[in-house]
């Protein structure tokens, strides 16, 4: 693949001079709202997968071939692209709210607890500890909503056994103990099993969705997606893939005897990627990004017989640590391990963009984060503003008019 590094004049060129292109036809936003430049996508299609680092994803040695060759051959490979946080939970909160961790989403809220508030900062941080945020904070469904744009989020396996979680807008009562933390295998009762994660669900950590009739119909099954994919007209504007807990390479091996880890992460982009490339939807004005969520620990184990799980905690862009955790490095101590983060970041990921709009076979070196993702969907959808981190000073969307080196294709491919 060709390196890209280039600012807007590279831009502009891309997409055969700008002096023949309408404003209105580069920009998501108005032409004085101060928005990235992005191409007219109307479907933004994300799949988060998880804990890996960019080289076990995207190296020569990956896995996952599909996605490091195949697939990066027809995007924009991000090299830079970072997760915000350890573990998961906090990570997916900053995708759709540009929320930063508190003590609770920093641990992947085993109890779903809700947020006890204690103001807001000037960055529009919520204050406080917990983790279902009161209806005070928005998340990108409410800046949709607000402009007459659709949204689903599509949770495989939620809902395979009613005991742990309802099949749509599935998660556990107000300060309850949340059972899907651990993957549960095929049964007699449960014959396909049940590997959802709620902590990968970021819709249902919210009032503003929880609360509202709109998270029982945009918060489904995975099933849901094939009959969604079929006309441009039932393909939600905002479309949020997560796979079950051995199809997005969490865990390896998995309970359903599958190998897990980033072979099974491949297999299943292996069957729906090209789904979502064949909709009709993505073929007229599509965007797909996979990500994901965070890097991955390194362990070894001490002289006593215990082990040491340490995350690097790297970061990009100015990233702030938010106002509920305290000073880093961090340490957690159990019987048989010691956890320790070095840093709040999550470490480098690596991200992949695919859209008829894309210059194909590309890498892009600008360092994005999650809060990047976030940025440049509001930019791609126009909405009212920028929601927390999102806004930072500093902070670069893919499509930004300047500092981003993420290439456009001279004409859409059809």
């Amino acid at each position: 693949m060709s390196t890209i590094r280039s600012g807007l004049l590279r831009l502009l060129l891309a997409l055969g001079g700008a002096a023949t292109v309408a404003p209105a036809t580069l920009c998501a936003g108005s032409a004085d709202s101060g928005r990235g430049a992005a191409p007219p996508i109307g479907h933004v299609f994300v799949i988060v997968l998880e804990n890996k680092g960019y080289e076990e994803s995207f190296g020569a040695a990956s896995p996952a071939p599909y996605l490091a060759r195949t697939l990066a051959a027809r995007g924009v490979l991000l090299e830079q692209y970072y997760g915000t946080t350890h573990y998961s939970l906090g990570n997916y909160l900053a995708m759709i709210s540009g929320q930063a961790g508190t003590p609770e989403t920093r641990a992947d809220c085993d109890i779903f607890a809700d947020f006890v508030a204690a103001g807001t900062s000037a960055a529009g941080q919520a204050m406080g500890h917990g983790c279902v945020y009161p209806a005070s904070v928005r998340t990108l469904p409410d800046q949709l909503a607000e402009i007459g744009r659709t949204w689903r989020g599509y949770m495989e396996d939620m809902g395979n056994d009613p005991r742990r979680e309802s099949a749509t807008c599935g998660h556990a009562a107000l300060d309850a103990r949340d059972l899907t933390h651990h993957a549960e295998p095929p049964s007699a009762g449960v014959p396909l099993g049940d590997q959802y994660a709620a902590r990968h669900n970021p819709f249902v950590y919210f009032h503003s969705i929880i609360d509202s009739p709109a998270c029982t119909a945009n918060v489904v099954g995975l099933a849901r997606l094939r009959h969604d994919l079929a006309s441009a007209r039932r393909t939600p504007n905002f479309v949020f893939i997560s796979p079950n807990l051995c199809n997005d390479g969490h865990d390896a091996p998995c309970r359903d005897g599958a190998p897990g880890g980033l072979r099974s992460a491949n297999a299943f982009l292996r069957k729906w990627v090209p789904l979502i490339l064949a909709s009709p939807a993505y073929r007229h004005d599509g965007l797909l990004i996979i990500t994901f969520d965070e890097g991955d620990a390194d362990a070894h184990q001490l002289p006593d017989g215990r082990y040491l799980v340490e995350f690097k905690g790297e970061k990009c862009c100015n990233q702030q640590p938010g106002p509920n955790l305290a000073p880093f490095p961090q340490a957690e101590r159990h019987e048989k391990y010691t956890t320790t983060f070095r840093d709040f970041g999550g470490d480098r990921t690596g991200a992949l963009l695919l859209s008829p709009f894309l210059k194909p076979g590309t890498v892009a070196t600008t360092p994005f984060n999650h809060y990047s993702l976030l940025r440049t969907l509001e930019d791609i959808f126009g909405t009212n503003g920028y929601l927390g981190y999102a806004g930072q000073a500093g902070l670069v969307g893919f499509f930004e008019r300047s500092g981003s080196d993420v290439a456009l294709a001279s004409r859409p491919e059809r």
